[in-house]
């Protein structure tokens, strides 16, 4: 298996091209020389479940794997109990869609630590996310991988330490690491290609090879203040990180497939591409 490349969304050329449906993406992305595409929910999932499985069916059809993000509000380290337990809804009602699309994947922001210490925001997660994964089993959605996300800014839950500790809780779930995230949390750590490589060891002792291999990730340059994230770029910027090439090498390396999401900022689908290139370059 390979490495599969493709948007977060779609990318200004989807419309310039004169694109208008969300039923046209899995086109788009063939003419793009794309293999993926995590489907935008940020907002509420939105998408009806015959709109789904037609997306899906389209997708299928021109080999292209469906992903999908969950509502960022999900806040699964909240002291509030109503608030956790609304987030397993949300969960759950992006496994549903998923599923119809024929994906098997969601994309999961924990929340934040706010007045509370990391500790207790993640032990709250924790428990948050065992309500969810037994959701999703009682409502026959147990082939649903939920893939919690490095985060960018330092007061969010979600550096790789404790988004690897939120994967133990059940051998499905996988982590989605942000490599631009983490560069951005910790103000331009990611330099080196030691520095990626520490990542994947870090998933490899804690989660195992297996997980390893088939990780989730998001990809693109981000701005960042002493607070971490700041806003996403393009390719195109000289200024912040972090590089791709180091982790298309370390990929061969390591021997994963992983699905690689490109997050730019309105060129999500032409730097998904440029990052597909290199990969392919390096594994030739």
């Amino acid at each position: 298996m390979s490495a599969k490349f493709g948007p977060a969304g779609n990318s200004e050329s989807f419309t310039k091209m004169g694109y208008k449906s969300s039923l046209q993406v899995p086109e788009y992305l063939v003419k793009m020389g794309l293999d993926c595409f995590e489907y935008q929910c940020g907002r509420g999932v939105n998408i009806g479940e015959e709109k789904a499985r037609q997306l899906g069916e389209i997708a299928a059809e021109k080999n292209i794997s469906l992903s999908l993000h969950a509502p960022y509000y999900i806040s699964m380290s909240s002291v509030e109990e109503e608030k956790r337990l609304n987030s397993v809804n949300y969960i759950l009602a992006s496994a549903r869609a998923v599923n119809a699309m024929g994906g098997d994947r969601i994309v999961v922001h924990t929340g934040s630590c706010g007045k509370i210490s990391r500790e207790k925001a993640l032990e709250l997660a924790i428990d948050t996310m065992h309500l969810a994964v037994d959701a999703l089993d009682r409502e026959g959605l147990g082939n649903i991988h939920i893939c919690p996300e490095t985060m960018g800014k330092v007061n969010q839950l979600g550096t790789l330490d404790e988004v690897l500790e939120l994967c133990l809780v059940d051998d499905r779930l996988i982590p989605c690491i942000d490599f631009g995230h983490l560069n951005a949390r910790d103000l331009g750590v990611l330099k080196s290609k030691e520095d990626f490589e520490k990542i994947f060891l870090a998933i490899k002792d804690k989660l195992g090879t297996d997980r390893l291999k088939s990780f989730h990730s998001h990809f693109s340059k981000i701005e960042y203040t002493t607070g971490g994230e700041k806003r996403h770029l393009t390719f195109a910027d000289t200024v912040y990180g972090p590089n791709f090439e180091p982790v298309m090498e370390l990929i061969h390396k390591y021997d994963c497939s992983p699905t690689i999401i490109c997050e730019s900022a309105g060129t999500q689908a032409e730097d998904a591409r440029t990052m597909k290139d290199y990969y392919w370059g390096v594994k030739i």
